[in-house]
């Protein structure tokens, strides 16, 4: 059965769910970043003080607090690569194998459609787990890069190179947060999509969950009060 065959088994609603939460996926993001004057985002909140982070990180002799956190910043985006990693070959293998695909469907007692529908509802979540995976391997080599960069920075604040370092670590920093942040949201839209698997309505469901949950923690968390509490520009 080709692909054009399988779309007849989808629904207006599938196509409406589908493009819903990829709607949702892109808006979201969008407006996390780009959010509304006087309604800053978590995200861009941390903006700030990434800047001041290094903007300290030059008047300190000893750095070996910086180095450790840069540690744990790459640690952690090499933690999700690797896991997006295992779970884009699971759903891989999983498409692979017809028979275990259609005994999975059934054992969920979801309905008896063809082995290709079900591999495209499973495309649809190995969609966010790549754009997750280049992400964060992007955002780990940005960490890199710096970390380079502060070692770089003269133990001097007052070298003429000093606040050129400075400049540069932190907008490497903050663009690597913002790829590590992205790769984070569409595992978040990742888990969303599994509710196709149940079905449309699911599917919406789950969509509108995953962009509640994503606006609340950005604008409507504890942490972003606390954040909001003098933050630095």
């Amino acid at each position: 059965m080709n692909l054009q065959s399988a779309l007849t088994h989808f629904g207006a609603i599938d196509l409406s769910a589908v493009g819903l939460i990829l709607v949702t996926w892109l808006a979201i993001g969008w407006r996390i970043e780009n959010p509304a004057p006087g309604s800053p985002s978590v995200a861009v909140l941390m903006v700030g003080f990434r800047r001041e982070w290094m903007r300290q990180f030059v008047a300190r002799d000893a750095r070996m607090f910086d180095a450790a956190i840069m540690a744990n910043l790459r640690q952690g985006t090499s933690f999700f690569a690797s896991a997006c990693m295992i779970a884009i070959g699971g759903g891989l293998a999983l498409i692979g194998n017809t028979e275990r695909l259609l005994g999975l469907a059934q054992d969920l007692t979801l309905s008896t459609a063809p082995a290709i529908v079900w591999e495209v509802k499973i495309l649809l979540v190995l969609l966010f787990l790549t754009n997750s995976f280049l992400k964060f391997v992007w955002a780990h080599r940005l960490f890199g890069y710096c970390a380079i960069i502060m070692a770089a920075v003269p133990n001097d604040a007052g070298h003429t190179d000093a606040a050129l370092r400075v400049e540069q670590a932190a907008e490497i920093n903050i663009s690597a947060a913002k790829n590590f942040n992205r790769g984070m949201r569409s595992i978040y839209f990742a888990l969303g999509a599994l509710g196709w698997l149940v079905g449309a309505w699911a599917l919406l469901l789950t969509t509108l969950a995953t962009g509640a949950v994503l606006w609340r923690r950005e604008f409507a968390s504890q942490s972003r009060q606390t954040l909001m509490r003098g933050t630095p520009m």
